[in-house]
């Protein structure tokens, strides 16, 4: 299918026999063990984009101050590209606003409580600086409103992600939904 806009200028939408699902949320709300846990479930790839950015050298340096990497967006989007049009993937990142709409046949984003949240980016040494801006994005549902306004609303899910009883309630709604996904495409 191509990816040229129609004549009403909106980009047509990809049909495939396996769907792509992008996992979402402030870091630290679950969306790496979240994933695993969807591709254990039901078999599809899960793409770590962390993991990738660091493996295949997709930045531009490293940002101190915040402790992450400077994400170079079209090395991402050109490595990724050929690997998202089969299908069968679950991308896991923080942000989605970068990512193409064509991608996408579901969109989770996960939330959790903030006195979750803090004690999880303090387990894993985040600086303060860090874990306070992630704790207002959360507060302000700033990766919400950017699947909200990247997405087709129908394909936006808010889950919640607390605990594992949230984890595995999500995942078993995932996996049923692709269950349908793949029986209305066979």
């Amino acid at each position: 299918m191509s990816d040229s806009s129609d004549s009403e200028g909106q980009v047509p939408h990809v049909e495939r026999k396996i769907p792509n699902i992008l996992v979402t949320g402030t870091p630290g709300t679950g969306k790496t063990t979240t994933s695993e846990m969807i591709a254990g479930a039901t078999g599809l790839t899960h793409v770590n984009v962390g993991d990738l950015v660091k493996q295949k050298q997709l930045h531009e340096g490293y940002l101190e101050e915040f402790d992450t990497h400077i994400l170079d967006e079209d090395k991402l989007i050109d490595e990724l590209e050929e690997i998202m049009e089969e299908g069968g993937k679950i991308v896991d990142f923080h942000s989605c606003g970068i990512f193409p709409e064509r991608w996408f046949d579901l969109v989770l984003v996960l939330r959790a409580e903030t006195n979750v949240l803090y004690p999880r980016m303090e387990k894993r040494n985040y600086n303060q600086r860090k874990i306070t801006e992630n704790i207002e994005c959360e507060i302000m549902q700033v990766v919400l409103d950017e699947a909200r306004e990247s997405y087709a609303e129908e394909i936006v899910i808010e889950l919640p992600s607390n605990d594992i009883h949230d984890m595995e309630s999500n995942v078993e709604r995932v996996q049923q939904w692709v269950d349908i996904y793949k029986a209305n495409h066979a």
